[in-house]
């Protein structure tokens, strides 16, 4: 009488299961109908758990396999008992002894939530213990919303929205970057950095003039050397755009962010490149960026003299928060900076011993070999950030090629949304890209190991350099296909989860900034040309043995 396959039975409908199996014995003709659990149902051919759902249904014909413990009669059906919210209308039919399938004609509306609810009682010949319920969402109507241009236009059109945002949304008194859209008073040093460099690119592309860019960066320049508060030359992570006053990022770090003030000195340093000219204002632009560069204390970050370098340091906790900047992550910048400062400078020996040691992988996911840190490759963040500014196509040490490194990570990332192995909906070669991001429940830092079904437009539009033909096809798709629900005034939405059917209405500095920046790179390689000028950044190189 009773059924000893569980397969995806959940727990607790296990235990009712195990229960009713021991209790349940044969019975003359016409005592009551056997118990019973509802342990698998299918929906489309994939299983789903009682509570759970399944993505990308048919919108034309949905097929429900429901197989309970014990032998059912469909003709017993009761619809007060099994019915579909939604959707009024489904047939009833003897698939097998124990299944009954429903199926739903359609049409059901594109992209909408439906759900199938099982309730306890006696009927389908048994007596049915607990209660159930199966959902599914079907399938996204693939349509284009907008209609297409020349691929190098899109490219600059994303670029110019992208650039709005640092450019019409920066802090009115700073000339700062915000956090993110409605952060209000707070500014941030690193998402600034990007936003810095933006500038040369907005010059470059004709969406401001010269002179404006120049006046832009002198505000924020003044702003930073007369206003914005500083522990031993480092910037905090947040500060206030009107008053320069620190924001505490946390409890403890309400002091120096070494990873965010380098950063922020990329692109400083960047500036100083490029505005070459002898006015005043460009001239005022690069004094005051070496008075800012000249004043970071990078040696105070190693503690007291140790072969590290620490990330965090506050007045009022001191070294609390105790993080040390060990490779592989994003942080490849501070250590470069850091030897190349003219004025405090640190140890070849600090960089091997604090920033290199531990940081080698050196295995191969989807035939790819990753040269440096987590399996994977991590959040793609760890390829663009420190790579904004600092040139990986020729760029090496006796540690790891970096081009192939970045590429190697960028690949990775690609390949694992293709081949998508926990079923995420929407995944696929124009819609994939794992980074940090707000998320449904908040903010993650999402990679193959972390995935949570989100992509971030940055991920992907940010690795074009590496992944040229696989970024370009993500950013036609998020364009053209979804660009309806997460494109607006300041380009692309921070990010989206087709299988949550939630979509981002945020932007957030660190995630635009790459995105402008990475596209120059790709197109004429402006910004690594520019920053990789500065003769402090090239001895910094060679201190540390690299070659580029």
């Amino acid at each position: 009488m009773f059924r000893t396959i569980f397969r995806a039975l959940p727990a607790a409908a296990l235990l009712l299961a195990v229960l009713a199996a021991a209790s349940c014995k044969k019975t003359p003709e016409g005592d009551k109908a056997p118990n019973a659990v509802l342990f698998s149902c299918t929906i489309d051919g994939r299983k789903v758990a009682s509570g759970g759902r399944v993505s990308g249904a048919s919108t034309s014909n949905v097929v429900v396999d429901m197989e309970f413990s014990s032998a059912v009669d469909a003709t017993k059906m009761d619809s007060e008992k099994i019915w579909f919210s939604n959707f009024g209308e489904f047939s009833v039919a003897q698939k097998d002894e124990y299944t009954i399938t429903l199926t739903l004609a359609g049409p059901l509306k594109e992209y909408t939530s439906y759900n199938v609810f099982v309730l306890a009682g006696d009927y389908l010949g048994v007596h049915l213990i607990g209660d159930y319920s199966f959902g599914f969402v079907t399938g996204m109507e693939e349509k284009q919303v907008f209609p297409e241009i020349p691929t190098e236009d899109l490219l600059t059109l994303v670029q110019e929205r992208t650039f709005a945002y640092f450019w019409d949304y920066a802090h009115p008194v700073s000339g700062l970057a915000r956090e993110r859209l409605n952060s209000g008073e707070t500014v941030t040093t690193g998402g600034s950095g990007f936003g810095l460099m933006a500038i040369p690119v907005g010059i470059e592309r004709g969406f401001i003039t010269r002179e404006e860019g120049a006046g832009r960066a002198l505000k924020v320049v003044s702003f930073l050397q007369n206003k914005a508060v500083r522990y031993h030359g480092a910037f905090p992570h947040w500060l206030n755009g009107t008053t320069g006053e620190t924001i505490a990022f946390s409890t403890y770090d309400n002091g120096a962010d070494l990873v965010e003030t380098a950063f922020l000195m990329e692109g400083l340093l960047t500036l100083r490149s490029y505005f070459s000219g002898s006015d005043a204002t460009e001239t005022a632009v690069r004094s005051g960026v070496t008075a800012l560069w000249e004043a970071v204390e990078w040696d105070h970050f190693t503690r007291g003299g140790q072969n590290v370098l620490y990330w965090h340091w506050s007045p009022d906790y001191g070294w609390q928060m105790n993080m040390q900047i060990k490779g592989w992550n994003e942080a490849l910048i501070v250590y470069v900076l850091a030897a190349s400062s003219p004025t405090h400078s640190i140890s070849k020996e600090v960089y091997d011993r604090g920033w290199a040691a531990g940081a080698a992988n050196g295995r191969k996911f989807y035939d790819i070999t990753l040269p440096l840190g987590p399996d994977y490759g991590g959040p793609m963040f760890f390829a663009h950030y420190s790579f904004l500014g600092l040139d990986p196509r020729n760029l090496s040490d006796a540690y790891a090629n970096y081009w192939e490194q970045n590429t190697a990570h960028a690949k990775i990332n690609y390949n694992y949304c293709v081949k998508n192995p926990r079923g995420y909906y929407g995944y696929g070669s124009r819609c994939w890209g794992l980074t940090a991001s707000d998320y449904s429940a908040g903010y993650t830092a999402s990679s193959p190991t972390n995935d949570t079904g989100t992509i971030a437009p940055t991920a992907a539009l940010a690795s074009m350099p590496y992944t040229p033909e696989e970024s370009i096809a993500a950013m036609e798709y998020f364009y053209y296909y979804l660009g309806n629900r997460i494109w607006g005034d300041y380009g692309f939405h921070d990010a989206f989860s087709l299988e949550d059917r939630w979509f981002a209405t945020s932007y957030i500095a660190i995630d635009q900034g790459p995105i402008i920046c990475m596209i120059e790179n790709y197109r004429t390689g402006l910004l690594w040309d520019t920053f990789m000028k500065n003769p402090d950044v090239c001895r910094g190189l060679e201190k540390l043995g690299f070659r580029y």
